[in-house]
């Protein structure tokens, strides 16, 4: 059997997965995400720790004695700055963390042809930028770090004892060569940057080291396990689905949404409105949308609104589409994809009398499709046209939420049965560390079969018009 750990933003996933690939345990545990100023978003690595262990026993159950391999996955461009033995010298700075759009100016100085070779939009929220708010506002923890980790690599580090990173997240650091395939040093010296505290980067499939003593006890496993290195959430979900050859197109809806594409070759999106990363696998790539208010948003919208999820649908969906007239902009956070704009808030606009509580809640379902739909035409015009769009993550099982998806995205969508991808894609990388599986492609075999969920209705006038509505409302919120 084998053991994927996902880290996420907000919870800590385990799944057991036999070697035939049938899901045999599978648990989750939460932490808070702490905003202590606007724009932050920062984690205790001590809940990530305390949360593994308890998603890991409960999924293994007795178990335990048959676990071959245990590999990882977690959330992207987040920062532990820790100590030779692996301790935080501060909290997490997430993702979602925007207080580093102040040093963008850093980045644009660059030189064209690195600014190139990193592959990607200069944004906040990502481990290069968030370095350089650090070296100006935290400068004693920046120079008694001895590392520089990403949340899935402090996590390894705590498991193993062993320092080291793998493709898939170190592509998302902004400091990254994404053509030659290793860290970025023209840029790392040109932005002043530290290069001494960044780790070895070894492939995703290999072993990096073994389950120590003290890990063992936490997580109720036998010492000695392989720890593979794993991948990035985004990287793991696409290999645990059997996202694998481009053409195929994925969207993942959790806190944030991720549109991704497999790419055979590293084309970088020449009008700098997407990502281009590193897959799990060797000589892959992928090209990814990534809106920061997704989920997120809707959670947010319906704490405010005191709704349950039960109601949310059934109240949101009792409303005729456009809202009448009331539209909802998701950006709580900034936005990445298409905007690159940290500093953008979110807002109901058009709001009237005669709306409900039931129209805010379905405002905000169309404003997050709407977003969805802006990244989707933005990876399009990368230069490939999508064969298929299947859906990922928790986000998506609602069939009147697939079928919004479905008339706003304007192509058919596909589920798969596959609810942890990431902790799956983790155990699949464990399974190819150990031999169990020879590469990604003799994964693929393990993949659940896409199912139509639902294909576009129609085209209705009222929810067109709520779509250009919100295409026009963004230029003049961003000017306020």
């Amino acid at each position: 059997m084998l053991l994927g750990i996902d880290l996420g933003t907000g919870s800590a996933k385990a799944l057991l997965l036999g070697t035939d690939g049938i899901t045999i345990g599978e648990a989750s545990s939460s932490y808070p995400v702490h905003a202590p100023h606007p724009g932050w978003a920062e984690s205790a690595p001590s809940d990530w720790w305390l949360a593994v262990g308890e998603a890991v026993r409960k999924a293994v159950g007795n178990y335990a004695d048959q676990v071959q391999a245990i590999g990882l996955s977690g959330q992207m461009h987040g920062v532990v700055l820790a100590s030779e033995s692996g301790q935080p010298l501060r909290p997490a700075i997430l993702w979602a963390d925007t207080r580093s759009s102040t040093t963008l100016s850093a980045y644009h100085a660059l030189d064209a042809t690195i600014l190139e070779r990193l592959g990607n939009p200069i944004t906040a929220g990502m481990a290069g930028s968030t370095l350089l708010w650090l070296r100006e506002h935290e400068p004693t923890v920046y120079t008694e770090a001895r590392w520089l980790l990403q949340p899935k690599d402090w996590l390894r580090l705590r498991l193993t004892g062993e320092v080291a990173t793998e493709p898939s997240d170190a592509s998302g650091t902004l400091l990254y060569d994404v053509v030659s395939d290793n860290w970025a040093k023209d840029a790392i010296r040109a932005l002043n940057l530290r290069y001494d505290w960044l780790p070895k980067i070894i492939p995703s499939s290999e072993i990096a080291g073994s389950l120590t003593a003290i890990a063992s006890e936490h997580l109720g496993l036998r010492v000695g396990l392989p720890v593979i290195a794993g991948a990035a959430d985004t990287a793991a979900a696409g290999l645990g689905n059997g996202l694998l050859q481009p053409g195929l197109v994925q969207l993942t809806i959790g806190t944030g949404a991720q549109i991704i594409t497999p790419r055979s070759e590293p084309i970088i999106d020449p009008h700098g409105r997407t990502h281009l990363y590193r897959s799990a696998v060797p000589n892959g790539w992928y090209t990814l949308a990534a809106m920061q208010n997704a989920g997120l948003a809707l959670e947010w919208v319906r704490g405010i609104l005191g709704l349950s999820w039960e109601q949310v649908y059934s109240k949101a969906f009792s409303v005729s589409p456009g809202c009448e007239g009331l539209t909802f902009l998701p950006y709580l956070t900034g936005e990445r994809t298409p905007h690159l704009d940290p500093n953008i808030r979110g807002a109901w606009v058009g709001l009237g009398l005669h709306h409900s509580q039931a129209h805010l809640m379905r405002a905000a379902l169309e404003g997050v499709a709407f977003a969805l739909r802006q990244g989707f035409e933005a990876l399009e015009a990368t230069g490939f046209k999508a064969t298929q769009l299947r859906l990922a993550g928790g986000g998506t099982v609602e069939m009147l939420w697939q079928q919004l998806l479905t008339d706003v995205l304007k192509i058919p969508l596909y589920t798969t049965t596959v609810a942890a991808a990431s902790a799956r894609g983790a155990a699949l990388l464990a399974g190819i560390g150990v031999g169990v599986y020879t590469d990604a492609n003799d994964t693929s075999k393990l993949a659940a079969t896409p199912t139509l969920a639902a294909t576009p209705q129609p085209v209705d006038q009222s929810l067109e018009e709520a779509w250009i509505r919100y295409q026009s409302l963004y230029p003049r919120l961003a000017k306020m």
